[in-house]
């Protein structure tokens, strides 16, 4: 009879629990940040699901990125408009 392999979200939780010690190592705002990563990674979950990879945390990772390029391409757009105000008001 053949294995079951676990879900996507199941491999999350895995892999988020391996976290654990290290977690509790971290400062406590840290600890924060790396929640935070794994909420980001949660948002791709479907797309996860896709990717047939053997390294399950290599598309967490991939997502967590993901998210923080979205959020950096964002706050440049943020400054750009505000130094284009900046100059205009110059």
């Amino acid at each position: 009879m053949g294995r079951t392999l676990p879900s996507i979200t199941q491999s999350l939780n895995e892999e988020q629990a391996a976290f654990g010690r290290f977690r509790r190592a971290l400062r406590r705002s840290d600890q924060t940040a790396l929640d935070e990563l794994f909420t980001a990674a949660r948002q791709h979950l479907a797309a996860a699901a896709y990717a047939a990879n053997l390294l399950p945390m290599e598309t967490f990772l991939l997502a967590m990125l993901l998210e923080e390029h979205k959020e950096v391409a964002r706050l440049r757009v943020q400054v750009e408009a505000l130094q284009s105000r900046l100059l205009d008001d110059v």
